[in-house]
């Protein structure tokens, strides 16, 4: 079906007759040493200019393989077997390399998933932006660096200027993926492609680079290729929707139709699995508190150094007078927009930095300048799942070595009783026995994740920080991941301190948020009060910004 386009849509130039890109019967394979691995079969998919298509499925489905192969950006050992991938006049399929240079950047700009990995680390953001620039003659030397600072502030990046001068591991994961966005809108091209754009962002950052990309579609005709496993940013943000399962497209056809009316079996599944979509969902039992509080954290204040920008702050307060407790068997959750503080509480919990200013009590004892055995003790009794399960696992090691390693570092057991320990833990986290003679590459995503809430449980930890733990992983198994941290939890009297930007997530694990803005802690209370009759406008704000708030999902069930 052939899309109206507005009046904006026909000023820019763009032939809305046809599509922008047109893919046809696409196949690919990746090579590897068990044979040749078919990842996408015969794929079909247009995208318009002017408007936005999102590729949605889990793991695996083919989506991600399916944007990198029309940048022809595939792995060394991935294949284009067949199909055609038509942008304007070219078929990106058969073009040289050299060809593809000038189509790359130019008038196909792509937003990789992961900034850690994306950005160069020795090179200041801003250099990066202008290097985009300079290399499509779109500055000069002398004026690309101003003109990245436009670039960075375009995409959301706040503090343009100072961010330009920073280094990647110097920012958040929320600003590291904003200066992706700006490397990929930098030459103002034809199409983006953005694979999962905003799977490291807070809602309300999300809510404006989302903002931004519909912007360039309306005003430019721009198009926008999203994929992407959150369904409510597709059915906010998306006119056609095509769902992909197994490497084939099995349904496809305008947003609202699909959500409304799903046809296949699979998609009402991830309908069903994704929580973003659903007004209100079982939360856990609030257990009885003890009367001492596990962690204490009194007016505590964390100082970073700034570079030097101009006549701009040289300190910046990442912690700014925060106060809060949590008790054994239960979970609280720090809620905030990227560079909120949220991230660094955490840290000084754990003893990973030290403190400006303020105290942690442990178990009633004061860690905040805890040293030596007293630190080392902190260390078993207080564990940490990262948010990116495929940087945090040492790749060189098995399965068995990963879950292992942290009763090695304690001296606890011998070799046999650590590993009838590491199957003991696959088990809860419901994985077979056989996982642990693998590696990390050789497992999803979820998988990995769960690997790695095994690894952090091995000592019997009285608390564990999850830092995002379930943002890099797709609906279905978010929802597994969820479920198994509040079936630990009562299994095992563990608290967690929680950390996410996705109040989604938050509504289904938290029994007490707190909600965190530029280092301070502005609202606290449990998820009923604080999501149905929030106090503080930035609350409101951020609830507001959850995707899929407007449509509600045939799978969806209410419970009181």
């Amino acid at each position: 079906m052939v899309p109206t386009m507005t009046t904006l849509g026909r000023e820019s130039g763009e032939d809305v007759t046809t599509p922008l890109l047109e893919i046809r019967g696409l196949s690919v394979s990746y090579r590897t040493r068990g044979g040749t691995v078919p990842a996408v079969r015969g794929v079909d998919l247009d995208v318009w200019p002017g408007q936005v298509t999102a590729v949605v499925g889990e793991s695996g489905s083919g989506k991600s393989t399916t944007a990198h192969a029309v940048t022809r950006l595939l792995a060394a050992n991935g294949t284009i077997d067949a199909g055609t991938i038509h942008f304007g006049r070219h078929d990106l399929a058969t073009l040289s390399e050299p060809e593809l240079r000038i189509v790359r950047g130019a008038q196909i700009g792509l937003v990789p998933q992961d900034p850690t990995v994306s950005l160069n680390p020795v090179k200041r953001i801003g250099d990066q932006v202008a290097e985009v620039l300079r290399i499509h003659s779109l500055a000069t030397r002398r004026t690309a660096a101003a003109e990245a600072i436009a670039v960075l502030d375009r995409a959301g990046l706040p503090d343009a200027a100072v961010r330009a001068r920073q280094y990647p591991h110097e920012l958040s994961g929320g600003m590291r993926q904003r200066a992706l966005i700006a490397v990929a809108i930098a030459a103002k091209p034809r199409l983006i492609i953005a694979d999962e754009p905003t799977s490291a962002l807070d809602v309300t950052v999300q809510r404006v680079i989302l903002d931004h990309l519909r912007l360039l579609t309306e005003e430019s005709g721009t198009a926008v290729l999203l994929v992407t496993h959150d369904l409510g940013v597709a059915a906010d943000r998306a006119q056609r929707l095509v769902v992909m399962s197994q490497g084939r497209v099995v349904e496809a056809g305008p947003t609202r139709e699909i959500l409304a009316d799903p046809q296949h079996e699979y998609t009402r599944h991830l309908l069903a699995s994704a929580p973003s979509l659903a007004t209100v969902r079982p939360r856990t039992p609030v257990p009885k508190a003890d009367a001492a509080p596990l962690v204490e954290v009194r007016n505590l204040v964390k100082e970073f150094r700034l570079p030097r920008a101009g006549d701009g702050p040289r300190t910046l307060r990442a912690v700014d007078d925060v106060s809060f407790t949590l008790h054994r068997g239960r979970t609280l959750a720090l809620v905030g927009e990227s560079g909120s503080g949220k991230s660094t509480t955490a840290r000084l919990v754990l003893r990973l930095a030290d403190a400006t200013a303020g105290h942690v009590l442990f178990d009633g004892a004061d860690v905040t300048t805890a040293r030596g055995a007293r630190a080392r003790e902190l260390r078993r009794r207080a564990q940490l799942v990262y948010q990116n399960p495929y940087a945090s696992l040492d790749p060189r090691f098995s399965i068995g070595e990963v879950i292992t390693e942290p009763l090695r570092a304690f001296k606890v057991g011998d070799r046999a009783s650590r590993l009838a320990r590491a199957r003991e833990l696959l088990d809860r986290v419901a994985l077979p026995a056989a996982t642990l003679e693998r590696r990390p590459a050789e497992l999803s995503g979820g998988q990995r994740q769960r690997v790695a809430i095994a690894r952090a449980l091995a000592l019997s930890p009285d608390l564990v920080v999850c830092d995002e733990p379930v943002s890099a992983l797709d609906v279905s198994v978010q929802s597994q991941v969820l479920d198994l941290l509040a079936e630990l939890q009562t299994d095992t009297g563990v608290a967690y301190l929680f950390i996410s930007h996705d109040l989604a997530v938050v509504r289904q694990i938290a029994h007490q948020v707190a909600v965190m803005r530029a280092g301070r802690v502005v609202e606290t209370g449990p998820p009923q009060e604080l999501f149905t009759r929030p106090r503080h406008a930035y609350t409101r704000e951020l609830l507001a910004a959850i995707p899929g708030g407007r449509v509600t999902s045939p799978a969806e069930t209410v419970t009181s």
